[in-house]
């Protein structure tokens, strides 16, 4: 149970880090930070692989470089459900979706 809260409370840090880094992208506060580690985590469980899965012709043609649209799409869908926290655009969408999950891979190690 500890476990999980460290890596949950790790992941709303990347994600305010991710948020101080790219300019298009901006959180209140930290509770909308651990909000929005939540919403990410369900839609990366839950619906992402419904799309991957959806797109996989497409995927295949890119060589999996259509993963990176799907994650910048997630990434503004949960910033559009989350309150507190604001998207400007694709490109920073993008940007952070990227730098989210090279540091996320830093708390799949913890």
């Amino acid at each position: 149970m500890l476990k999980l809260l460290v890596k949950w409370v790790a992941f709303a840090l990347i994600i305010s880090f991710v948020a101080w880094i790219i300019p298009g992208i901006s959180i209140e506060n930290f509770w909308a930070a651990m909000i929005a580690a939540v919403v990410i985590a369900l839609i990366n469980a839950i619906i992402k692989p419904v799309l991957i899965f959806l797109t996989l012709p497409i995927n295949i043609l890119t060589l999996g470089l259509f993963t990176l649209i799907i994650n910048a799409a997630l990434f503004m869908f949960a910033a559009y459900i989350v309150p507190g926290i604001e998207v400007s655009g694709f490109l920073s969408a993008f940007l952070g979706s990227l730098l989210l999950s090279i540091l996320g891979v830093a708390i799949a190690w913890i």
